[in-house]
């Protein structure tokens, strides 16, 4: 039961936002009393902790399939955006905006735990990437590491839309590969979007 209550309260939240969710429509979505919820989490903020760690853990895992599939890097790179995009289609309000305005301890947590995973993944993509030829040997994969998520996590928490979340995410991943492609990497990175666009 614990489960299906996370799994219905990270859909609404993400769909709905996590401030205007309450207990009361977790409860009548599931048709169950408040009180069986309340019986798992004590409250609201320990309920949207846990099931964005749930929702964490299965993002993660979804990537960790895509990396399996041995892409190139930069297509790696654009499978894992979509991955994103097709998550978060039917989310008006960004919930990494709505989670850092209404709860910023969580934001703050949610954050730090992101920031390392993508600290792994920023750079083995950037070692296979040097390796296939497709970025330059000579680039700083420490910095080009923070330069990314600088950007990725600056900007998206600015903005409120999702949907510009997403159009600003895509930008944010040309720039950075246009940053550290050969002329090899160019040559795939606009096979890439034009993928992507259509």
């Amino acid at each position: 039961m614990k489960d299906k209550i996370m799994s219905k309260a990270s859909d609404l939240f993400l769909k709905l936002g996590f401030k205007s969710v309450t207990m009361d429509d977790i409860a009548g979505e599931m048709c169950i009393s408040k009180k069986t919820i309340y019986k798992y989490f004590c409250n609201k903020e320990i309920l949207i902790e846990e099931s964005t760690a749930m929702v964490h853990a299965e993002i993660h895992s979804i990537i960790e399939q895509i990396v399996s599939k041995n892409h190139n890097a930069i297509e790696e790179n654009f499978e894992i955006r979509k991955m994103f995009k097709e998550m978060f289609k039917s989310a008006d309000t960004s919930p990494i905006y709505q989670m850092k305005k209404h709860y910023p301890e969580i934001y703050a947590k949610v954050i730090s735990r992101e920031m390392e995973e993508c600290n792994t993944l920023f750079k083995q993509n950037i070692g296979k990437g040097i390796e296939q030829g497709l970025y330059r040997k000579e680039i700083s994969i420490e910095n080009y590491m923070k330069f990314y998520y600088t950007l990725i996590f600056g900007i998206k928490e600015q903005i409120s839309s999702e949907k510009e979340g997403q159009k600003i995410e895509l930008e944010i991943l040309e720039y950075h590969t246009r940053a550290m492609a050969t002329a090899k990497g160019i040559l795939e990175l606009e096979k890439q979007l034009q993928n992507y666009n259509h």
